[in-house]
C-alpha cells in the first residue's frame, strides 16, 4: 500500500505548531490592545481607566515638583488607544492639568499625568467582571482633602450672615462694603448695635421701660427675634447623608430604554438635597450631605465612612431596583439585618448591591484592612430599631406617590447600612427594569414627587424621634 507524499503546507503547519510548543504563546502574542479609556473627575479624586483585551504590566513613578505621575506600560498596540485620553481630559478637572503619551521603546509606552496639586496615586489592575475586560486603574487622591463637616457649617453661617444683612437693609441701615470698626479692631454688626441701643434705651428711659408683669409683653420684631436668636443661642444642625448608589465605572442597573441607575438616583438625591436644605425640624436647620455629587465611583466602605465623618444623623442610600424580567414593580425600603434577610428577595437584593465594589473597582491591597474594619463594625440593636422607624415613616410617604413592592420595611445584610449609631435605610425607588417605571424614573415630575415623599418621611421621623444633642453646633 503506497503512502501519499507529505504536502508542503502540512509540513509548515506542523513546524509552526512545534514552535508554539517550544516558545509558548507569550513569546509570539502581539500584546494587549486598548479597548476603551475613561476619565472620571471629582473633587474627592480623579480616576483614569484603561480597558484592554489582556492584562497590562505597569510601573509608576511620582515626581513632586512639578507634581506629576509617570506610568510605564508594557504592550505593543497601546499608543493610539492611550492618546484618546488627551481628548477626554476636561479643563475643569480638579486634579489633572494635562496628559502626555510617548513611545519609550518598541514594547514600552509612558503615560505622563501632569497634576494640579499634590496627589497620592493608586495604580492597580482589575480582572474582567460584568461587561468589562481587563482594567488598569489610576486613582489620584489629593494629599490635602476637604473637611465636609466644616463646609456644611460654613454654608449655614453664610446663610445667617446673609439673613442679617437683609434684615439690616430692611431697617434702613444699609451694609457698607467696609464695615465700621469699634476702634479695637472688631467689626460692628449694625443690626446687633441697633438692638443694643433699644435695650439700653429700655433700661434708661421710664417711657420705654418694660411693662409690669401683669400686662402682656410686646413681641419683638421678626428681624430682632432672628438676630437675638443668632446671638444668644446655638442651633442644632441636623445632617442627613444622602447616598446615590453606584456611579463612575459602575452604572448600576440599566433599564430597557437605556436609562442608567446611577444617573436617575443622583438626580433624585440632588432634588432631595435642595428640599432638605430649605427645611427646619423643631426649629433646627437641616443640611444634606451627598456621598457623591457627580458621576464618580465611591466604594461601599467609603460611603459609610463619609457619613461618619460629617456626624450624620441619618443615612439614606438611594437606588433603583432591577430584575431579570420586566414584570416586578414598586418601591421598597430596606434596613440592616445582622441575623439574615427577611425574605429571599431581600437577600438577593443585598447580594447584588454588595457586589458593587467588584464592578466599580477597588484597590483590594490598599482598602482590604479598611473594608474589613467597616464590615466588622456591628451596628447596635438600637440603631437597627431606629432604622426600622425611619424606614416605616419613609415607606408610608413613598406609597402615596407610587406603588410599593412590599408593604413593610425589609431587612438584609447591606454593607452600606453598617454605620454604627446612624439610623440607615436603603430606598429602592422603583424597578428600572420595568418599562413603565423606567419612564417614571426619568420624568422630573416623579423625581420631584419622590423627593417630596422622602422629605416628608424624614420630617415625620424626626417629629417622633428628635435627634440627640451633639457637640456639632453653630
Amino acid at each position: 500500500m503506497s503512502t501519499a507524499p507529505d504536502h508542503p503546507n502540512r509540513r509548515l503547519l506542523l513546524q509552526v505548531g512545534s514552535l508554539v510548543l517550544l516558545l509558548g504563546t507569550q513569546h509570539i502574542a502581539r500584546g494587549a490592545s486598548v479597548l476603551a479609556v475613561r476619565i472620571w473627575p471629582a473633587e474627592d479624586y480623579t480616576r483614569v481607566t484603561i480597558e484592554s483585551d489582556g492584562a497590562l504590566k505597569a510601573r509608576q513613578t511620582t515626581v513632586s515638583n512639578p507634581p506629576r505621575l509617570s506610568v510605564d506600560i508594557e504592550g505593543i498596540d497601546l499608543v493610539e488607544g492611550l492618546r484618546e485620553l488627551v481628548g477626554k481630559l476636561k479643563s475643569d478637572d480638579p486634579n489633572i492639568a494635562g496628559i502626555r503619551v510617548s513611545q519609550i521603546s518598541a514594547n514600552l509606552v509612558r503615560l505622563t499625568v501632569d497634576l494640579k496639586q499634590a496627589i497620592k496615586p493608586q495604580v492597580f489592575q482589575l480582572d474582567p467582571v460584568a461587561a468589562y475586560r481587563h482594567r488598569l486603574v489610576l486613582d489620584l487622591y489629593p494629599v490635602v482633602t476637604r473637611d465636609p463637616l466644616e463646609e456644611l457649617i460654613s454654608q449655614r453661617m453664610k446663610e445667617l450672615d446673609e439673613a442679617s444683612a437683609r434684615a439690616a437693609q430692611l431697617l434702613g441701615l444699609g451694609m457698607e462694603s467696609d464695615p465700621p470698626s469699634s476702634g479695637d479692631g472688631a467689626a460692628i454688626d449694625p443690626l446687633g448695635e441697633l438692638i443694643a441701643q433699644h435695650e439700653r434705651a429700655a433700661v434708661d428711659s421710664p417711657v420705654t421701660a418694660r411693662p409690669p408683669a401683669t400686662g402682656p409683653r410686646p413681641k419683638p420684631a421678626p428681624a430682632e427675634r432672628a438676630t437675638a436668636s443668632k446671638r444668644d443661642a446655638t442651633e442644632r444642625l441636623i445632617i442627613v447623608a444622602l447616598d446615590p448608589g453606584h456611579g463612575g465605572e459602575d452604572p448600576g442597573a440599566i433599564g430597557p430604554g437605556g436609562t442608567r441607575e446611577k444617573d436617575v438616583v443622583l438626580r433624585v438625591a440632588q432634588r432631595l438635597r435642595d428640599r432638605i436644605n430649605a427645611t427646619r425640624v423643631n426649629g433646627n436647620p437641616m443640611r444634606a450631605y451627598l456621598t457623591r455629587d457627580a458621576d464618580f465611583f465611591v466604594p461601599l466602605h467609603m460611603r459609610v465612612q463619609k457619613a461618619q465623618r460629617v456626624q450624620a444623623d441619618l443615612f439614606i442610600s438611594i437606588h433603583a431596583d432591577a430584575f431579570m424580567t420586566p414584570q416586578p414593580q414598586g418601591a421598597s425600603v430596606f434596613a440592616l439585618s445582622t441575623k439574615g434577610a427577611s425574605s429571599a428577595a431581600a437577600r438577593w437584593m443585598a447580594q447584588k448591591e454588595n457586589a458593587a465594589d467588584l464592578v466599580g473597582g477597588i484597590n483590594v491591597r490598599a482598602a482590604d484592612a479598611t473594608v474589613q474594619r467597616a464590615l466588622l463594625d456591628m451596628s447596635t440593636t438600637a440603631q437597627i430599631k431606629d432604622s426600622l422607624k425611619l424606614g416605616s415613616a419613609m415607606l408610608g410617604e413613598v406609597g402615596r406617590v407610587g406603588k410599593l413592592h412590599k408593604p413593610r420595611v425589609e431587612q438584609a445584610g447591606f454593607a452600606v447600612l453598617k454605620a454604627p449609631n446612624i439610623p440607615s435605610v436603603l430606598v429602592e425607588t422603583a424597578f428600572i427594569s420595568n418599562p413603565q417605571e423606567e419612564q417614571r424614573l426619568r420624568s422630573e415630575r416623579y423625581q420631584n414627587d419622590l423627593a417630596d415623599a422622602l422629605l416628608k418621611g424624614i420630617v415625620k421621623y424626626f417629629g417622633a424621634n428628635p435627634p440627640l444633642a451633639k457637640t456639632r453646633q453653630i
